[in-house]
Order: C-alpha cells, then structure tokens, then sequence
C-alpha cells in the first residue's frame, strides 16, 4: 500500500469519527433533553404524548424556530412538523424555555381557548416580564371576566363606537392632508402606528395629547420585546431595550394616574377616558385597584391598539394596490356608500361602516394572511386528555393559528389574497382567530376593524399609493416590510 493510499484512509477516518461523534453527541444530548422533560412523566403519560421532539437542551427547538422565521419561508417550523409526524394537528415540543404542546387544528384550538377549567394564560417569561404580572395577560381568568366586563362595553358597545367616529376621522384626515404635503416618500407602517397611536390614547387617557409623540417609538421597542425569542438583559439585546422601554413608559403614566386619582376626579374640564373607568372599579373585595395592575393594564391594551392596527392596516393597504380589481371594487363600494348618504351628513356613520361588506372581507383575508400575534399562549392547570393524546400538568399549550389560517385544507390557496373567499362564508370555529376565542378574546375587536374601515374610506376615495420598493423583505415573526412601507402618497385629481 502506498503512503498516499494511507493517507486517504487516515483522513477518511478521521473524518468518519468526526461525524460518528457528530451523530453520537446530537443523539445522545437530545436524549438527555427528552428524558428530562418527557421520560420522567412515566411511561403512562410519555407513551401517550402528542408526536414531536424535544429539541436540545435549555435551547429546546428555538434554533429551527429562529432559522424558519429569519427566512422567507416563516411557515416551514410548522409544516416541517406536519410533515415529520403527520396531521395529527397536536405535535410536542419546546419553546421559549418551556415544554410545550403546538396545537394547530380547528377543533383543539377551539377546546383550548374556550375551556377556562382546563387551560390559563400560558404566556413567555418575556412577556409577561414586558407587561407585568398584574397584567390582563397574567390576572386569574375570575379577575379578568371581571376586567372585561367592566372594559368592553367603553370599547366595543355601540354608543361608544359611534362616539369614536368623529374623532378617528379628524386624525385620519388631518394624517393624509400632511402625508400629501410631505416632499419626500414616508414611512408608511410608521405613520399608520401614529394613526393608531393617538387613537388609542385618546380612548384610554381622555386625550391624544396626553403623552408625546414619542412615546409611540417605546411602545413599539415594547411590542419587540414582549414576543422576544430570548429574554436577556443585557445591553445590546431586545429583550433589554424593552425593558427599559417599559420603565419610562411606566414614568409617563404614573403622572397621570395620580392626577386623576387625587387631584382632579371631580374636574368637569378633564376628558374622561378609560383611565378613570379603572380608577373607579373596585376589586372582588370592594377595594379600589392597585396602581400597578391599572398601569400593566394601560399598557398592554395601548399596545395591542396600536401595534397590531397599524400592521394590518398597512398590509391591508399594500394588498389592495397590488390586486387593481379588488382595488376598484372596494372603492366602488365607498363611492355607493356617498352616493347614499343625504346632503345634509356630515362624515361616516356607524351603519355606513356596516355597509362595507366588501371591505370587511378584505380586512377579514388580511388578517388572516399576517395577522398578531402567530400563536396564542395558554397552561394546562391539570393534565388534559384530547383526541388521545395527553397534555400534562403545567406544560405551555401554542395555539398556532397562523397554521391555521395558512392551512390548505381550510382555505385552499391560502398563500392568495382574495377577498371572495368569505362570500356566503362562515368559517367554522375555530378556523379563523385573529382576535382569539373564548373568554380572553381581544375586547377592541371592533374597534381595530373600525379605524381600518374609516382610514380605507377616505383612503381609496381620495388618494394614491405607489410604494416605492416593493421587493423589500419581510420580517417576523411579526410581520412587517424592513423599509417600514416606504411610500408616496398623492392626492386624485
């Protein structure tokens, strides 16, 4: 045998005990993973999981994760799992430092958000870090029908929506006319988180003034930092710059709280807002709620109004003006809209708004497409038995509803934007949840499809959208274009 013979045989082994270690190292360290989180259950419980695996340890699946929502294939995380252990619409896993159960059929995703005796708020440490443990998020399901029946109707009760309208016209209008006087391109998510920005907050603190405009941008490090993958903080990190996010919009609040606790409650010159609903509600022992929980409360609903609106509305936006027939039959539709209306009205109304069947269903496919968040969090309070798999006591249940709403068998060419696909459709429950389901369905549902309603209106009536690079990627896992929607906005002739 020759020496360069020898050779080759020597870097072949060598090379063959790279991967040999390689495999053993991979096999053996998800082994650990598994046993520790599924072994130990005992072979009644670990035999009847959901299929699925573990991942690494500590990490879980969260590299697979990062690497599906880094790309331009952001639903390949679920379907590799459809594809490696089949429709079963229940897979095990672990994600954001827990074990977890990824539940992404109609029927579960109904039982889990429905079923307040089996299931709790199961949110990331990240979270619920960002928005306190008196949170909406984190209060006992009690405590929160509670909260809810007090704050829903001052959101979504009629009265109050029809009393919204004038206002989120004068923002909206006042927004284009200086959009259309801009000499240069604008951002257009950033502008629409403006929109929504002051929408929200003339709702809840009693005046769009109440804070500056700046406090828009923390919010938006806040929403980054509440889905953040990795809770570290540390300088440099999301999750970091959230925080610190959070503690000046705590620093803003907190004025106004004790203005209008102590000071000026009885003041007839002060609009009323949200704010003072809360600070007149009383607990479930007839005492007044604690600062903390209103300010967590404050933030997470000035949050939710304003990030995931604005992200809609500028997909919303964007899809229309690439599809020019859906375009020119939405704004056929607000033109007959007009065409109706007495000379003597003044702006929209309430029952105009519910006039926009078309417009509603484009909205609808919207959302449906790049809705917020990609995944709703809930706990087991005990172990569940479901279509015979079990999920056990204390693990994370992820209601993966964009694998339901991107789900081929629910909506066939789910990749489409097309509006026509709600025609005479009801989707059955649990097939479509961009607000949720069950108790904790989001309370300003209405709210949100509103301002979208009047911005679209004045919008498409009036104006003209040329984005300016409409190949910039995505980003997610919540959806955004990385220019922010760079775009020129002109007025029709």
């Amino acid at each position: 045998m020759t020496s360069k013979n020898v050779e080759l045989d020597s870097v072949w082994l060598i090379l063959a005990a790279v991967v040999g270690a390689y495999v053993f190292l991979f096999g053996f360290l998800k082994k650990i993973n598994e046993w520790y989180y599924v072994i130990r259950l005992g072979k009644k419980k670990h035999t009847s999981l959901p299929p699925g695996d573990m991942g690494w340890p500590l990490i879980g699946n969260m590299i697979s994760f990062l690497r599906a929502f880094r790309s331009h294939e952001p639903d390949s995380f679920i379907n590799n799992l459809v594809h490696r252990y089949g429709q079963t619409g229940i897979y095990k896993t672990s994600l954001f430092g827990n074990p977890s159960i990824i539940v992404c059929s109609p029927e579960l995703s109904r039982k889990v958000l429905t079923d307040d005796e089996l299931f709790e708020p199961g949110y990331p440490s990240s979270m619920t870090k960002i928005l306190g443990k008196k949170s909406i998020h984190g209060v006992s399901n009690s405590e929160h029908r509670r909260l809810r029946k007090l704050l829903v109707a001052p959101i979504n009760g009629r009265e109050a929506l029809s009393m919204y309208i004038g206002y989120i016209e004068d923002i909206v209008i006042s927004s284009l006319e200086e959009w259309v006087h801009n000499s240069s391109p604008i951002e257009f998510l950033t502008e629409w988180k403006k929109i929504s920005y002051n929408i929200i907050t003339k709702i809840f603190m009693g005046s769009a003034d109440s804070f500056s405009e700046s406090m828009a941008e923390h919010y938006a490090l806040l929403f980054q930092g509440a889905f953040s993958p990795l809770a570290i903080d540390v300088p440099g990190f999301t999750f970091h710059r959230a925080l610190k996010a959070r503690k000046i919009l705590v620093n803003a609040i907190q004025p106004h709280l004790d203005e209008r606790r102590y000071k000026n409650g009885d003041d007839p010159n002060i609009e009323k807002g949200m704010i003072d609903l809360l600070l007149e509600a009383k607990d479930e022992d007839g005492e007044e709620l604690e600062n903390e929980l209103i300010v967590n409360l404050l933030l997470g609903f000035l949050l939710a109004g304003h990030e995931t609106t604005a992200h809609v509305a500028s997909w919303l936006t964007i899809y229309l003006h690439d599809h020019p027939e859906i375009l020119r039959k939405a704004k056929e539709e607000q033109e007959e809209i007009v065409k109706r209306r007495p000379s003597s009205q003044k702006g929209l109304t309430l029952n105009e708004i519910r006039q926009m069947e078309y417009l509603s269903k484009a909205i609808d496919e919207t959302m449906r497409l790049c809705g917020i968040p990609l995944a709703l969090f809930r706990k087991a309070k005990d172990d569940v038995e479901v279509n015979g798999y079990t999920i056990p006591k204390g693990w994370k249940v992820l209601v993966w509803n964009r694998g339901i709403h991107k789900s081929s068998e629910i909506y066939p060419n789910p990749n489409e934007f097309l509006p026509s696909r709600w025609d005479n459709h009801k989707p059955k429950a649990g097939c479509f949840l961009p607000f949720g389901a069950g108790s904790r369905t989001c309370p300003g549902a209405d709210l949100s499809k509103i301002e979208m309603s009047i911005f679209m209106h004045y919008f498409l009536l009036n104006y003209r959208f040329e984005r300016i690079n409409p190949s910039s990627p995505v980003r997610f896992p919540s959806p955004s274009p990385q220019d922010k929607c760079v775009a020129r906005i002109t007025k029709l002739p």
